[in-house]
């Protein structure tokens, strides 16, 4: 089955600033012998790009600055095959996230918002049978204008976690966390459906709190997990949308997540969805 889905990604568009060390510093402490990359990123953008190259037909919502940054991460959207009208181009600096990644592929990430501070939708139309993602990276006031705007299914990665409205969480069709977010809002515990990723052990959807599937999680040294989970929520948002079931999903969703911790980028290369869905188990259908 091939995928068929108009996915519309509204957040952040980073340029990302990564110094890969043996390990990461405590408070205070200096780690020498780093190895300095620079490679495009954020959350919005990382999953505009894995689901452009799962096979979705994607456009990026966002805004990027003037400056060469901005310049460059547009590009690399179009690379992967991603729409880009979309993208506004303001009068602030591109968003920058500063990583660092050990040799265990663990990091840590602070960001800069930039331009990522005035994205907006106003003159953005959506259609009843898209699926539009978006993530925490932007304004909690565009999360909540997308939840009375957007008419077909409305996807939301709640990361980094921060409370959310009790309009949005009833109105998401699916909200995506990590498991220590998960934890940080205890709001989602009543919420439609939560997808929650365990890391080495798997992922799992919850309706209104009830476990309905779990998928394990392909075992992976990892290389740097910084955009394994995006890869995740990319995946997952497409293979739902496009009928697959929730085990499924979830089994396709944890291994585009496991390639990406593969790859020292925040937007690998990926094969398309159909390759995933063949690699694991073939004994359900779609629904």
């Amino acid at each position: 089955m091939t995928v068929d889905l108009d996915l519309t990604v509204v957040g952040s568009i980073n340029a990302d600033i990564t110094a890969v060390t043996h390990r990461l510093p405590a408070a205070g402490e200096t780690v020498g012998g780093g190895r300095l990359v620079h490679s495009p990123g954020g959350k919005g953008a990382n999953q505009a790009s894995a689901a452009a190259r799962l096979g979705a037909r994607t456009r990026m919502i966002g805004a990027v600055g003037s400056d060469a940054a901005g310049t460059a991460m547009t590009q690399a959207l179009l690379s992967a095959g991603v729409g880009t009208d979309d993208i506004a181009v303001v009068d602030s600096e591109t968003g920058t996230a500063l990583i660092m990644v050990d040799a265990a592929g663990e990091n840590q990430i602070a960001v800069c918002e930039g331009a990522n501070a005035h994205v907006s939708i106003a003159e953005c139309e959506f259609g009843a049978q898209e699926t539009v993602l978006a993530q925490l990276e932007v304004s909690m006031d565009l999360i909540t204008e997308l939840s009375h705007t957007v008419p077909g299914r409305f996807v939301i990665n709640a990361a980094p976690a921060l409370p959310l409205p009790a309009e949005v969480v009833e109105r998401a069709d699916l909200i995506i966390v990590n498991e220590s977010e998960y934890d940080l809002l205890p709001q989602l515990r009543d919420a439609k459906l939560v997808a929650i990723t365990y890391g080495s052990r798997g992922s799992g959807l919850y309706e209104y709190g009830r476990e309905v599937a779990f998928a394990e999680a392909l075992p992976r040294r990892p290389v740097s997990t910084v955009g394994a989970g995006d890869a995740f929520c990319a995946a997952l948002t497409i293979a739902l949308a496009a009928g697959y079931s929730r085990q499924r999903s979830l089994a396709v969703a944890n291994a585009v997540g496991a390639e990406a911790a593969m790859d020292p980028n925040a937007q690998p290369e990926f094969h398309r969805l159909e390759h995933y869905l063949q690699s694991t188990t073939t004994t359900e259908t779609t629904t």
